[in-house]
């Protein structure tokens, strides 16, 4: 499903929002004393909490002017099941105390230097650490907000995902999805995407993760899935097969080669049925026998090791196809 335009424009100003966030506390880690890494923290921390707690209560605040605008006053809906966005501010999406969470950036530098690490790689560490605390933080209580906000209204049933285009790859195959109300939105460290209310009279047109990977410059396709995979999805493979392939990605010994390949898909899914008919044709496996118990022998290669050893593009399609990329 495509996202609204108005969806579109909440999830962007919620990015914003956390990248000004993140810029603030950047500025603040700047400033702690590399001499005195605990203290000078520890003296910066009631400041830090309350920029990312501004942050979090600014996200959150949007929610119900957002969904009001998008899908007018739920009758249906009590004064009493308002969004309390104060509600959310303060803590993790986890449900973490923040000023906690906030301290993990000082221990990980410090320990790095203890560990005899130069100070200015310890505090570079310790930076994307907190980076990713504070993104997160921020985007997950206006993701709350979202979600409190849908639940309390009896008209939305469910909600889609929306994705940006320069989202990482297992979001880009999760694009348009569409859940119920009451499931927990997936999200990872940093990730910016977000969600649209479904109801009766609003409903987002059909998508997919294809259209949003032709709508991806060349850029954010290399950036995203990588050289090879983007020439084995132009190849026809199919996206989600591609990235999730790459959850079981090891290397293997084939036929003296040492190349990259897979276990995903191999105790079930298409690839075991492909290659259990094919050893029924070659004979190998007797017409009569079932596929419960069957576990194949051969090796699943990754996309990208596929377009490395096609020598053309019909030869890329049939390997792409034997290895179950393409359907």
């Amino acid at each position: 499903m495509s996202p609204s335009p108005q969806a579109v424009a909440h999830m962007e100003a919620r990015r914003r929002l956390t990248e000004a966030t993140a810029r603030a506390s950047r500025q603040m880690w700047r400033q702690v004393d590399r001499d005195n890494i605990y203290p000078s923290w520890l003296g910066m921390l009631g400041r830090l909490v309350a920029i990312v707690g501004s942050g979090q209560l600014a996200t959150a605040q949007a929610t119900e002017p957002w969904l009001t605008g998008l899908l007018g006053m739920d009758p249906e809906q009590p004064d009493s099941d308002r969004l309390n966005p104060a509600a959310l501010v303060g803590v993790t999406g986890a449900g973490l105390p923040l000023a906690s969470v906030l301290m993990a950036p000082m221990w990980a530098a410090l320990r790095l230097v203890t560990q005899g690490r130069p100070v200015v790689q310890s505090m570079a560490s310790g930076q994307a650490l907190l980076d990713a605390v504070v993104r997160t933080a921020v985007a997950d209580a206006g993701r709350a907000a979202d979600s409190v906000g849908m639940i309390a209204r009896p008209a939305v049933t469910s909600y889609v995902r929306v994705v940006e285009g320069g989202a990482c790859s297992r979001c880009v195959v999760l694009a348009g999805r569409e859940y119920g109300v009451s499931t927990a939105f997936a999200r990872h460290p940093k990730c910016n995407c977000s969600m649209e209310p479904v109801t009766r009279e609003h409903r987002p047109t059909p998508s997919s993760p294809e259209a949003l990977f032709k709508s991806m410059s060349d850029g954010e396709k290399q950036r995203t899935f990588g050289a090879s995979a983007v020439k084995a999805i132009d190849a026809g493979a199919d996206i989600a097969q591609v990235v999730n392939a790459r959850r079981g990605m090891a290397s293997a010994t084939v036929f003296g080669r040492t190349v990259r390949a897979t276990t995903e898909g191999t105790q079930r899914g298409e690839f075991r049925r492909q290659e259990f008919r094919r050893l029924q044709d070659e004979g190998a496996i007797p017409r009569s026998q079932s596929i419960r118990g069957f576990s194949p022998t051969a090796t699943r290669l990754m996309p990208e090791e596929i377009v490395r050893q096609a020598g053309n593009r019909e030869h890329a399609v049939r390997l792409l196809r034997q290895h179950a990329y393409i359907a």
